[in-house]
Formats: C-alpha cells, sequence, structure tokens
C-alpha cells in the first residue's frame, strides 16, 4: 500500500459548506451579495491567498476583516455546539489504509494548530502519520508546496503517494505534486479540465476504499 496524503475540509470534515452558511448571512449584514461564490474559490487556499482574492472581488474598502470575525463567530459556535461533521466513510477508509500498512498525513492549507485540534476533537488524530499544513510552505494551493512537505515528512516521493482532495485548487496542486489524485468532489462539480487532472474521480469515500480494495 502506498502512501495517502488527505486533504482536511471538504475530505475529512465538512467544513466548507458550514463556513458558507456563516459568511454569508455576515456579508448579508453590510450589504454585500453573492460572498459565497467567492467563498468557494477560496476552497484550498491559505488565509493569506483568501484575503487576497477576497479584496480583489470586493474592493479594498469592503468590511471584510469585520465579516470575517463575524463568520468565525458564527462558525466557532456552530463548532462549540455540534462539533465539526466528519465526511461519510472517512473511519473505514482511514481503517482500511491502517491495516494496510499504509502512512497517513495530512496536505492541508489550513494553519497546523487549528488540524491538529479539529482531528484530535475528532478523535481521528492517531490515524495520521504526519501533518504538512498551510503555515508550514510558503506557497499556497494550487501550489505544490503542501504536498510536497506531506511527501518529504512521509519519507516518500510524490509519485508513490495518493493525494485525496475535492477542490479544484487542490487537484491543481495535486497534480502539479506528481502525486496520483483522487478527487472526491465536494460543493463543485468539477469541470472537464479538473476530471482530466484527476487520475480518478470518485463520489465518496466509500468508493475510494472499494477501489483501493480491488487494486490490492
Amino acid at each position: 500500500m502506498r502512501n495517502v496524503i488527505f486533504d482536511m475540509d471538504g475530505v475529512i470534515f465538512d467544513t466548507e459548506r458550514l463556513y458558507i452558511e456563516c459568511i454569508r448571512p455576515a456579508a448579508e449584514k453590510y450589504g454585500i451579495t453573492g460572498i459565497e461564490d467567492a467563498a468557494r474559490a477560496c476552497i484550498g487556499l491559505t488565509d493569506v491567498e483568501t484575503k487576497r482574492l477576497m479584496r480583489e472581488r470586493f474592493g479594498e474598502d469592503a468590511p471584510l476583516k469585520a465579516i470575517e470575525q463575524e463568520a468565525f463567530k458564527a462558525f466557532q459556535k456552530r463548532y462549540e455546539e455540534e462539533g465539526l461533521t466528519v465526511k461519510d466513510g472517512v473511519v473505514e477508509l482511514l481503517e482500511y489504509l491502517k491495516q494496510a500498512g499504509a502512512r497517513i498525513a495530512i496536505g492541508s492549507s489550513t494553519e497546523h494548530d487549528i488540524v491538529e485540534m479539529e482531528l484530535r476533537d475528532a478523535g481521528l488524530l492517531e490515524y495520521f502519520d504526519v501533518l504538512a499544513c498551510g503555515d508550514m510552505v510558503q506557497h499556497s494551493k494550487p501550489e505544490p508546496d503542501v504536498f510536497l512537505l506531506a511527501a518529504e515528512l512521509l519519507d516518500a516521493e510524490p509519485a508513490d503517494c495518493i493525494i485525496i482532495e475535492d477542490s479544484f485548487n487542490g487537484v491543481t496542486a495535486a497534480r502539479r505534486a506528481g502525486a496520483t489524485v483522487y478527487m472526491v468532489p465536494d460543493l463543485l462539480e468539477p469541470t472537464a479540465e479538473i476530471r482530466a487532472m484527476a487520475d480518478k474521480v470518485f463520489g465518496s469515500l466509500h468508493e475510494v476504499k472499494e477501489w483501493l480494495e480491488e487494486m490490492a
């Protein structure tokens, strides 16, 4: 079994949908509509790149900091009250990979402390051998930096890794890293261009597990 690198948001947790649910009313309070489309375009980016894209989309004078703060408060409230929803099939796939002897990493644009906290709170941290995170690399997805770091931390060549991603930025980064790319779409259905970048597109993590079992 090869090395497997997971994106986190949208693959492990249903966080992207939750964040959009939080940012939409925060933006509308300040008279800004359509921010959910911009938020989808930011999926897979670091906080720095997200802020840059938002400023480009809505202008320097838009109250983006206030919107972000309100959305974060709403997100934190939901997190504290409900926890994060783990995507269907995550535990089964992680259990299978561990039993098969795979080395498993996270390759996420989210900061390390948040990644570690969310995985620990969900009882999933023990499955991962290494964490490669957005604050540990220079360039955000769609550049391959975080996946190259994940492979390095696994002591593996990128060509010997499978990367599981949901976002367009993530699939592009995984392809640029030179790994095998499995896409499990979350909020956005892949375009023809994105499908061409992925080695396989699956409907769920259950399908990924079934495929790996067939290939074993």
